[in-house]
């Protein structure tokens, strides 16, 4: 597991506000791990008419799901409120249109991330040298 990052790096530039993204458990701001609360979240917009809950945990099962998330580079997003709202509902449920803004605000981070790893794979396949056998 990682060391803890500087708490410096955990916050955005000038306007102090924590930045909720995380990579990996050790940066979540959690005193006690009983109390970790986990959701999963899938929306595919060629199907789904909203985000579902596909998955919920707690304790043990939330610190599973963040695992599993962090082996397979699969960044979290760390918001004790909306996690809070999204935990009262049903597995397989929607995201109410209630929490649309908060949900979408995740996404958007997803889709940022998304788009820098593709951004990230061209420019490393452009510039690593091709073997050559003679």
């Amino acid at each position: 597991m990682t060391p803890k990052k500087n708490t410096a790096s955990n916050t955005k530039k000038n306007t102090g506000k924590k930045i909720k993204l995380k990579k990996y458990v050790s940066e979540l701001d959690l005193k006690e791990k009983s109390k970790l609360t986990a959701a999963v979240l899938k929306y595919d917009v060629d199907k789904d008419k909203a985000p579902k809950i596909v998955g919920l945990g707690k304790g043990q099962v939330a610190e599973k799901i963040l695992q599993v998330a962090e082996e397979h580079r699969i960044p979290f997003y760390e918001d004790p409120s909306l996690i809070d709202l999204l935990s009262k509902l049903e597995i397989q449920s929607e995201v109410p249109p209630q929490l649309y803004n908060l949900v979408a605000e995740v996404l958007s981070f997803v889709y940022k991330l998304d788009r820098l790893a593709k951004k990230k794979a061209m420019v490393t396949k452009k510039f690593t040298p091709k073997n050559k056998t003679a």
